[in-house]
C-alpha cells in the first residue's frame, strides 16, 4: 500500500455548524470520525437524505466524540445503509446516544406521517423516514464504549485516546495515531471543546503531540462573558421577571445545557429567589439525560463531586417537576404566570418549546432566557436576531416577549479559549478548522496565527488532505 492512502477528506461542518462527518485512510483502512445531522432550516435539513460520498460498508470503524445530533445524528442511517464495523466513544456517550437517536427516530416518523398526509393530498409518492426509532436503537448494538486516557487499536494501523473535552458529558478530544509502514502521523480532533471554568465538568484536557488538528471553531469570532457577569445577568432576568407576572420560557439543549441550568438554579437558589417560581423540566429526552449525568458523578469536577458526595443528586431542587407527558404539557399552557420552563429544542426548531412560545410569546409578561447556540435558518436564531413576528404551524404570531440572550452560558470554548487549547499542543501541527460559520472560521484562523501558529487551513467539502505531506 502507498504512503499516500494515508489522508483525511472532510465531508461536513465545512463552512457551517451542523453536519460532522470525516473520514481517514490509513494503509487500505477507512474510519469514519462523526456522522452528525445537518440542521438549521428544511432546505438545509433536506440534505440528510442526500447519499453518503462514501460506501458505509467499506467503512472499517467509526469514532463519535459525543452525543449531540451534529456529531451522532445519522449514525442509525449509517447501519441502515451497511456499515458493520464498532462506533468507538466514551461509555457515558453510549448512553446518551441511545435516548438521543431514539429520539429522533421517533421524530422522523412524525415528521414523516404529517408529510405524507400532505403528499397525499397532492397526489403525490409517500416517502419513508430517515430512520425510525427502532432503526436508531438497533444502531446501539455497534456500540463500543471506552475511558478517558485508555489507548486502544481499533483497526490495523489505527489507534486511538479519548481525552476529556468538558463539552457535555462523556465529550471527548480524539488522538489518533495512523501508521502505514514507515509512516506514523498523529491527528488530533478536538470534537467540541467546552467553556473552561463551567459547572459540573472538567475543563477541556490538552493531548500530546501531533501532526494535524481538526477543531471547531463554533465561537471563533467572540469572547465570552465572565461566568460571574453570566450569573449575575441571570439572576436579574428573574428578579425582574418577578414583578412581570408573566413565565419565563427557557429553550435548551435536553443534553448539557438542561444539566447546567438546573445544576446552577440549585447553586443560587436562595439568591435568586427561585422558590417563588415552579420549575417545570418539559422534555422527557432531558429527563432521561439527566437521570444518565446523575450515574456519572465520576465524571464531574471536583466541586461537583463534593456536592454530590455530600447532597446526593446535584441537579434535584425542591420545586422541580418533571413533564413527562404531552397532556401534562399542554396543561402548563393554562398557566399565565410563575412558571420557569426549561423545553426542548435549543434552537426552537421543534418539540414542546414551539408550543409554548406559541401560547407565550404575545404576551410582554412573558421572558425568553436563549442560553445556547442558534444555527441559522432556525426558529430560536430569528428570536435572537430581534423577529418582532415568528411564523408557527401556518400562521404569524407577535413576539412581544422580552428575549434575553445570555452568551456566556455556552458549553464551547470561546476565541481566546480555542486558541490557548491549541497553543498547548506541541508538534506545530498544521490546525484545521471545521464546525463554525465562516465569520467565526475566519476570525479564529486570523487569532491563532496572531498567536503562532504555522498553518491554518479552512477545508471545503469533499476536500481531501494527503497526511504524508505533512
Amino acid at each position: 500500500m502507498k504512503n499516500e492512502s494515508m489522508s483525511i477528506e472532510f465531508f461536513g461542518a465545512v463552512g457551517e455548524v451542523t453536519g460532522s462527518c470525516f473520514l481517514l485512510t490509513c494503509g487500505g483502512r477507512r474510519v469514519l470520525v462523526e456522522c452528525g445531522m445537518i440542521q438549521g432550516s428544511q432546505k438545509h435539513e433536506r440534505h440528510n437524505r442526500d447519499p453518503f460520498p462514501f460506501d458505509p460498508a467499506s467503512l472499517d470503524a467509526m469514532i463519535l466524540t459525543h452525543a449531540h445530533l451534529d456529531h451522532s445524528g445519522r449514525i442509525p442511517l449509517l447501519v441502515k445503509q451497511g456499515f458493520n464495523g464498532r462506533i468507538h466513544t466514551h461509555a457515558a456517550t453510549v448512553d446518551l446516544c441511545e435516548i438521543m437517536l431514539a429520539d429522533a427516530g421517533y421524530l422522523n416518523e412524525k415528521d414523516v406521517q404529517w408529510e405524507n398526509k400532505r403528499r397525499a393530498q397532492q397526489g403525490r409518492e409517500p416517502i419513508a423516514p430517515l430512520y425510525t426509532r427502532k432503526e436508531a436503537l438497533d444502531s446501539i448494538e455497534a456500540f463500543t464504549a471506552h475511558e478517558y486516557g485508555v489507548t486502544t487499536e481499533i483497526c490495523p494501523g489505527v489507534t486511538f485516546t479519548l481525552h476529556d473535552a468538558g463539552h457535555i458529558l462523556g465529550s471527548a478530544i480524539v488522538e489518533l495515531t495512523l501508521t502505514d509502514g514507515s509512516v506514523r502521523k498523529r491527528v488530533v480532533f478536538s470534537g467540541d471543546l467546552g467553556n473552561p471554568g463551567a459547572p459540573i465538568l472538567r475543563d477541556p484536557q490538552p493531548p500530546g503531540a501531533a501532526d494535524l488538528v481538526v477543531m471547531e471553531s463554533t465561537y471563533g469570532d467572540r469572547v465570552h462573558r465572565p461566568w460571574e457577569a453570566t450569573w449575575a445577568e441571570m439572576g436579574e432576568i428573574f428578579a425582574n421577571a418577578s414583578s412581570g407576572k408573566g413565565n419565563i420560557l427557557i429553550p435548551a439543549f435536553t443534553i448539557g445545557r438542561t444539566q447546567l441550568l438546573l445544576y446552577t438554579f440549585r447553586e443560587y437558589f436562595d439568591e435568586w429567589r427561585l422558590g417563588d417560581w415552579s420549575i417545570v423540566l418539559d422534555t422527557p429526552m432531558g429527563i432521561a439525560a439527566t437521570e444518565v449525568y446523575a450515574r456519572y458523578s465520576r465524571l464531574y469536577d471536583a466541586n461537583a463531586r463534593q456536592i454530590h458526595a455530600k447532597d446526593g443528586d446535584p441537579f434535584d431542587l425542591p420545586n422541580l417537576y418533571a413533564s413527562r407527558t404531552s397532556a401534562e404539557s399542554m396543561k402548563l399552557n393554562e398557566r399565565r404566570s410563575g412558571l420557569i420552563l426549561i423545553a426542548g429544542s435549543g434552537m426552537c426548531t421543534g418539540g414542546r418549546i414551539k408550543h409554548h412560545l406559541q401560547h407565550n410569546v404575545s404576551r410582554p409578561q412573558t421572558n425568553v432566557m436563549i442560553v445556547g447556540f442558534q444555527a441559522r435558518g432556525t426558529l430560536g436564531r430569528e428570536l435572537v436576531d430581534g423577529a418582532r413576528s415568528i411564523r408557527l404551524w401556518g400562521e404569524d404570531v407577535e413576539v412581544n416577549a422580552a428575549v434575553h440572550t445570555i452568551g456566556g452560558l455556552s458549553a464551547h470554548a470561546d476565541q481566546a479559549d480555542l486558541s490557548r487549547w491549541f497553543a498547548a499542543i506541541p508538534g506545530s501541527p498544521v490546525c484545521v478548522l471545521v464546525h463554525g460559520e465562516p465569520s467565526a472560521t475566519q476570525s479564529l484562523a486570523e487569532r491563532i496565527v496572531a498567536d503562532g501558529a504555522k498553518s491554518v487551513r479552512q477545508p471545503s467539502f469533499r476536500e481531501r488532505i494527503d497526511l504524508t505531506r505533512l
